[in-house]
């Protein structure tokens, strides 16, 4: 039979039909055994059901997130419900108005959960299931105001392994106007129910609003205290001892104290004035001071003063001027109230320029509520706590003073020792570091020679003679270590010999934090966007040559290995604001400061951490520790 014969086809259909009803059953229970045998963790690389409805749909960002606000005076949340499965960055959330009568507090959240993230390549923190954040705000509009917030926020998807795009939504709100005392309040209080830190400057303005007035300046009567033994303070101690010491030895007690009182009296009331004005204006007028020939001109001061104490002449008024000043005070060398009080007026402005959290603090208040009475009155305070331990050590001098004899000449030559230190160590803000560690060689070196270091003991002297000598030769070895470290070309008078060990070695350790300087605002801006397009945090430091503190930030703190390695993947970036010109002060009011030392940490998208600002010193430790709170 041919094979093309009708019945050749017909008969061959038929046979497929049979195979293929035959084998259909067996290869339906073959592909479900297969599909349903798999194990998970192939099942995810493979699934035959892909495509075909077997697999969980991606959910839209409005599921996944579903957000929503509830408003209160001066407070504006936002509330996320989080889908199972999927979590919502930290970092990446933002609520912002851009209206001009808003003025914004802090954005306060959760701490949140440390997660290891795949996609940023770091440990981040996250929230699942519910987060929430909260807008405390000052409104300044004269009447009720329609407002926009608008909320910022990104999460990713455990499930699927996505990342959504970042969401923004907008709501607009009916807003009465709230106080900036008000607006305080309730970023206090709700600032207790989460664990996000707040900046001591901050936790000592918004104490000022508590309305707690004897208990606030009780607070800051004790925060004097704490900075009393500060770079701050410490310089006053010499120039108070060398008025005290410089009476002779005919100074009673009572003398003392009130000579005393007049220095504290007048340096407060320097302070309070002041800060007052810094508060109202914005300008930082001591740091008007810190220029080389107001420097050189008081270290001129007290070098005129040191010689007086080491008898090559006595320092006295006219004879005209001081008969008209009889009926005032009686006391001569520098003792008289007036000139007392303009020594403690310049010490205020000149020796003792450091900012510091609680003095920031009382200008932030004075600056935002306009109650100079009541900031006043805490800067006061906090000024006596700065000079209550100058009553006490120069009411102590007045009454251990020797009486006579060669005792009165060495306690004088150590104070005139002193107060060539003190004037040594002003010039250090406007000289170079070579130049004043040689002075220190050269101060310390003399003072061992007159200490009798390369002297021969006499027969029979007393232990004290032998004390004596010996501190002197301490005194000259350190000083000739000063003198070689500066030869070698370190600048550090405290650790003069370092690094000289490991020279001939492989390398030296990096000492120094390497900061690119900015110029003012514009300059800041540039570099902000500069990093924000690599995707790097950034930390500015606000530094100055005549600024005590930073020196302290710079050889203690930055130079911790500790410190440097929290911030090896960080941008950073200086600002030398020694010169306190225009674009100096337009870079202060930018962060609304009033001068170094402060640091501001900035996140991967260019905003600032506020809440993480560090004002004054900080040990490396603590600093350390503070960066990876504030940069994670």
């Amino acid at each position: 039979m041919s094979n093309h014969h009708p019945a050749y086809f017909n008969h061959k259909e038929t046979n497929m039909k049979n195979i293929v009803k035959t084998f259909l059953p067996f290869l339906a229970l073959l592909i479900f055994s297969f599909t349903f045998s798999v194990p998970s963790s192939a099942a995810e690389g493979f699934n035959l059901l892909d495509g075909l409805g077997g697999q969980d749909d991606i959910l839209d960002p409005d599921e996944a997130f579903k957000v929503s606000y509830e408003t209160q005076p001066g407070q504006f949340k936002v509330n996320w419900v989080i889908a199972e499965g999927h979590y919502l960055y930290r970092e990446k959330m933002q609520v912002t108005a851009d209206d001009p009568a808003l003025i914004a507090r802090p954005l306060i959240m959760p701490a949140g959960e440390e997660k290891d993230d795949p996609v940023f390549n770091k440990t981040l923190h996250v929230f699942h299931n519910f987060a929430d954040a909260t807008l405390a705000y000052q409104f300044t509009n004269d009447g009720d105001k329609d407002v926009t917030f608008k909320v910022k926020y990104q999460g990713c998807s455990e499930v699927s392994g996505i990342c959504y795009p970042p969401q923004t939504k907008k709501f607009t709100v009916r807003l009465s106007p709230i106080s900036a005392a008000q607006a305080a309040e309730i970023q206090t209080a709700v600032r207790t129910e989460t664990s996000e830190p707040v900046s001591e400057q901050d936790e000592i303005s918004n104490a000022l609003r508590s309305g707690n007035t004897l208990l606030t300046l009780f607070v800051f009567f004790g925060a004097g205290l704490l900075l009393a033994f500060t770079p701050c303070v410490f310089p006053m101690i010499p120039i108070l001892s060398g008025i005290i010491v410089g009476q002779g030895e005919t100074i009673s007690t009572r003398k003392a104290f009130y000579l005393s009182l007049v220095y504290v009296l007048a340096m407060a009331m320097t302070y309070t004035i002041v800060g007052i004005l810094v508060g109202l204006s914005g300008e930082n007028i001591q740091a008007w001071f810190q220029n080389p020939w107001i420097i050189g001109s008081f270290a001129i001061i007290f070098v005129a003063l040191s010689f007086s104490m080491f008898g090559f002449y006595d320092l006295q008024m006219p004879a005209s001027i001081q008969s008209k000043l009889t009926n005032v005070s009686n006391s001569q060398q520098g003792g008289n109230i007036i000139g007392v009080a303009i020594m403690g007026f310049l010490s205020a402005l000149i020796v003792g320029p450091c900012v510091t959290a609680p003095l920031v603090g009382a200008l932030i208040y004075i600056a935002e509520t306009g109650d100079a009475v009541l900031g006043g009155m805490a800067l006061f305070s906090l000024s006596m706590g700065m000079g209550a331990p100058l009553l006490v050590i120069g009411a102590s001098a007045g009454k251990m003073l020797p009486r006579a004899g060669m005792w009165m000449d060495a306690v004088k030559a150590v104070f005139g020792v002193l107060l060539l230190g003190l004037a040594i160590w002003l010039l250090e803000r406007v000289t170079p570091a070579g130049f004043t560690m040689a002075l220190w060689s050269a101060l310390i070196i003399v003072s061992a020679i007159y200490m009798g270091a390369i002297d021969a003991l006499p027969e029979g002297c007393s232990g004290w003679k032998k004390l004596w000598k010996g501190l002197g030769i301490l005194l000259l070895i350190y000083g000739i270590i000063i003198a070689l470290g500066l030869a070698s070309g370190n600048r550090n008078v405290f650790q003069p010999l370092k690094g000289l060990a490991g020279s001939s070695s492989t390398s030296v350790a990096v000492e120094h934090l390497k900061f690119k300087q900015i110029k003012g605002v514009d300059g800041l801006n540039t570099e902000l966007a500069k990093a924000k397009a690599a995707g790097k945090t950034v930390m500015l430091d606000f530094y100055a040559d005549w600024c005590v503190s930073c020196k302290e930030m710079e050889a203690l703190t930055f130079a911790d290995p500790g410190v440097q390695k929290a911030l090896a993947d960080v941008v950073l970036l200086q600002a030398d604001v020694t010169a306190n010109d225009e674009k100096d002060t337009a870079l202060y009011k930018r962060f609304g400061i009033i001068g170094p030392p402060s640091i501001m940490f900035f996140d991967v998208d260019g905003n600032e951490r506020k809440n993480y600002r560090v004002v004054g010193y900080m040990p490396a430790e603590k600093f350390s520790q503070h960066i990876k709170r504030a940069l994670n």
